[in-house]
């Protein structure tokens, strides 16, 4: 291996990735493993010591903020600012950069402009009534979440219409085409099509793709495991003929399948170039011993993967400590309780500590937590619970509903979900209430009551809908309704699932907030509106920036936000069957599909090895599921651990309380203190069958159990059947499978 000074401090496999020569490597670097280095130094090797011209080496990045660093540390490395003509950048800005130079041999100028989601969305919108498909049953965001993806596998119209096997994608089939229509005669792209039409460009025009392929001498890809089959076939493309293809990536760490991610790309790579070469990254910078133990325990039960030998000179390190909580509530508060200490003795201050958890609904009671404590904190990659789109809209809903003179929450919320409100409409209400001397909301009320106003029938018709809804729910908070009858009745009567709920990954996780927040306003049962309204506003209202000082509050975030992050200290809460693994996750499993749990082993993975020098594991008893309370499975992901890595805190291991969930049922009502509410510590009957329980029906065949629920004598289950799809049957007629 040759003695450069851009080797020095690099451990024997990070030397011989860097220094390695040319043809096809693959580098599976392991977390905490230094990869971003690997990269950087190896783009310094290939111009210092092997001589390659900087104009002829594309590094590939997901982010502009990586690109920008990889660049600068290139530059020190080197002591020299000037590049030479290096390429650093995304996929997207690299394609983008490329077609316009290139534009003569494509369907449009290079004076093509980018269509953002909104643009797309009012595309499709565009697309589908051109075609008389009613939107409202086929959402624009479900139509263009078919389109994206049917784009990252490369498939132009005709190809997806030759694969069609739903009605949906029948309804898909008829749109695709048309939305194209729509972006050409705008001249336009959107993202998928950046990377579509410059494959289709490099397939299509050998001559182009000869001029490139010749000036890239050497591609370098970051964080591999994320690509999806578009990007991969680039950057076949763009590697071609020399194949001087350094991949780095951990397959382990693909956790984004719902952007489109496909961790495969590693194993087409094998397959693609079986003379490749593969240097595994094992020695981690980050965390203890222990706590790479954990992770490997967890991540090691995954097919179809390349093992890791993890290791650290950082010591052993502290076990990591696994919680039980009776709830969501005693989770958050054991958290902060940690915290606190943590910080008394010294050990950590708040901003070392982050809070991961799987969806961002479960941040609220975490939040409530550190509210009540008076404890600020951060709230990273998301918006605070109640700043959410979907939660700031019911917000607006109930603080019109107590308050009908709020302006702001009546502006906000009259034309959401639509209702065939547009500006000139509420422009026309805002100007009568000022002339008639009132707020917007009491005019619009005055309608019911014979008020002529200025509104053409066309208008007033849905003026006077919504001001029918809104003196409903006024009477119900006038008469003492808890916030819960009210929150529902307003979800009802707008139907407000519907308008969340439009067949994308994002709009489920909306809906999932909105049962959160029912959680939240369930809790005051014995309360009125304006007491919840009061307690929201202050959480809503605490002050989590650091302002550029360092940092001393808690980061609170999901998984998929913590990828790339490390901190001293980790708490992994909310591991429980149904939550990690998700419960999409377990139906999918019930299917066939074994992809997506092992993604969500790998989430476990990566939240794992987040931490540095303590973790934490958390989850509930039982967890408040659509207003009730239900004892919850342990995440199977735990039973996974070895003992020797774990101390226990709370009640119970989690294999112990995987077997002993009825018994601590009915034990932690004497556990409880003396001020706990009665609702709180009424018993209520163990359901036979748990979230993620394999089980046989003689009708419906084998499935798994996505929920249940116990009334009185009777056991309502919902299952996935293999062969049925979801089913609610009677406990009675269902069997475990053993």
């Amino acid at each position: 291996m040759p003695d450069s000074p851009i080797l020095a401090g690099l451990n024997a496999a990070q030397r011989e990735a860097v220094a390695a020569g040319g043809g096809p490597h693959l580098i599976l670097a392991g977390p905490g493993s230094g990869k971003t280095r690997v990269l950087t130094h190896r783009v310094a090797f290939l111009i210092q010591e092997m001589h390659v011209h900087p104009a002829h080496i594309m590094a590939v990045t997901f982010t502009n903020k990586a690109a920008r660093e990889m660049r600068a540390r290139i530059a020190h490395l080197r002591g020299d600012d000037d590049l030479g003509g290096l390429t650093v950048g995304t996929f997207h800005a690299i394609c983008a950069r490329l077609l316009r130079i290139e534009a003569e041999h494509t369907p449009f100028t290079r004076e093509y402009v980018i269509f953002d989601t909104a643009d797309q969305l009012d595309a499709v919108k565009a697309a589908a009534l051109s075609l008389n498909i009613d939107i409202k049953q086929y959402r624009p965001a479900g139509l263009l979440n078919a389109i994206s993806a049917a784009k990252n596998e490369l498939l132009p119209p005709a190809a997806y219409a030759e694969r069609i096997n739903t009605y949906f994608e029948e309804v898909v089939s008829r749109v695709y085409p048309r939305y194209q229509e729509v972006l050409r005669e705008s001249n336009a792209l959107d993202f998928d099509d950046l990377l579509m039409q410059t494959v289709a460009l490099l397939r299509d025009h050998p001559d182009v793709a000869a001029k490139y392929q010749l000036r890239y001498e050497h591609v370098l890809v970051d964080e591999f495991q994320d690509t999806n089959f578009a990007q991969y076939m680039l950057v076949r493309a763009f590697a071609a003929p020399q194949e001087n293809l350094f991949a780095v990536g951990d397959p382990d760490q693909s956790i984004y399948a719902f952007r489109g991610a496909d961790y495969r790309n590693v194993l087409r790579f094998e397959q693609d170039y079986p003379e490749h070469r593969k240097i595994l990254l094992e020695e981690n910078y980050r965390s203890t011993q222990i706590i790479l133990d954990a992770a490997m325990a967890v991540i090691d039960r995954n097919p179809n993967r390349t093992p890791k030998r993890l290791f650290t000179d950082r010591g052993q390190g502290t076990p990591v400590t696994l919680y039980e909580a009776y709830d969501e509530d005693d989770e958050g508060q054991f958290i902060v309780r940690t915290i606190a200490r943590l910080n008394d003795d010294a050990r950590f201050n708040p901003g070392e500590c982050a809070i991961m958890y799987r969806t961002n609904a479960q941040s609220r009671a975490l939040e409530s937590a550190f509210s009540r404590a008076g404890v600020p904190y951060r709230l990273i990659g998301a918006t605070r619970f109640y700043d959410r789109r979907e939660i700031r809209d019911l917000m607006a809903y109930l603080r019109l509903v107590h308050n009908p003179d709020d302006a702001i929450s009546l502006e906000r919320i009259i034309n959401v979900p639509p209702r065939g409100l547009g500006n000139r409409t509420v422009e026309m209400l805002r100007d009568w209430a000022r002339e008639t001397g009132v707020t917007p909301g009491r005019a619009l009320l005055s309608l019911l009551t014979g008020a002529e106003g200025p509104f053409a029938p066309r208008a007033r018709r849905p003026l006077e809908g919504f001001a029918a809804l809104l003196a409903g729910w006024h009477e119900m908070a006038r008469a003492g309704a808890p916030p819960l009858p009210i929150l529902d009745r307003i979800i009802e009567d707008i139907h407000f699932g519907g308008y969340l709920r439009d067949g994308t990954r994002d709009g489920e996780d909306r809906w999932e907030n909105v049962l959160e927040l029912r959680e939240a306003a369930a809790a005051y049962s014995e309360q009125n509106l304006v007491d919840y309204l009061t307690d929201a506003a202050l959480i809503s209202d605490l002050d989590t920036r650091d302002d550029g000082e360092e940092i001393r509050a808690p980061s609170l975030m999901t998984l998929h936000s913590a990828k790339g992050l490390e901190f001293p200290v980790v708490f992994l809460c909310g591991l429980e069957e149904g939550t990690l693994p998700h419960i999409r996750s377990l139906e999918a499993d019930a299917t066939g599909d074994a992809d997506a749990l092992a993604e969500e082993r790998r989430l476990m993975y990566v939240g794992l090895t987040r931490a540095k020098d303590r973790l934490y594991l958390s989850y509930a008893f039982r967890r408040s599921r659509f207003g009730d309370f239900e004892p919850s499975l342990p995440s199977r992901f735990l039973n996974d651990l070895p003992p020797e890595v774990l101390e226990s805190s709370g009640m119970s291991k989690a294999s112990r309380a995987t077997q002993d969930s009825y018994a601590r049922m009915t034990a932690w009502a004497d556990r409880l203190p003396a001020s706990t509410s009665a609702a709180r510590r009424s018993e209520t009957p163990a359901p036979r069958f748990q979230p993620g329980m394999r089980v046989v029906n003689t009708h419906f065949g084998e499935g798994v159990v996505i929920s249940s629920r116990r009334y009185s004598d009777t056991e309502e289950v919902e299952v996935q059947f293999t062969t049925s799809g979801r089913k609610r049957i009677d406990g009675a007629y269902l069997q475990p499978l053993t």
